[in-house]
């Protein structure tokens, strides 16, 4: 498992049916889950993203997810890999 952040930025039709949003949500964390994946976090956000996610999920996974949703039309993401506190040490300590 890989730890994601998602950064999501909701498209003109997202927007327009923002009221959905939390429906939408559910659905994308069960898609997410079908995957063998976890969502950690999701926090509402100002600034460049509309909502940050963070998610736990098999690294074969991340591309396939994120295509799925983008699918769908109401938001676009990019993603940044994350490594825990335990894998930077041990990454650090490799060196």
């Amino acid at each position: 498992m890989i730890t994601v952040f998602f950064l999501i930025s909701w498209t003109e039709l997202g927007i327009k049916n923002v009221k959905d949003s939390p429906k939408r949500f559910e659905e994308a964390k069960a898609l997410l889950e079908s995957m063998g994946g976890r969502v950690k976090d999701l926090y509402l956000t100002s600034g460049d993203y509309d909502m940050v996610m963070i998610a736990e999920l098999p690294g074969d996974a991340v591309a396939k997810y994120a295509l799925t949703v983008a699918q769908k039309g109401a938001v676009r993401t990019k993603t940044i890999r994350a490594w825990t506190e335990d894998e930077y040490r041990e990454i650090i300590g490799s060196l």
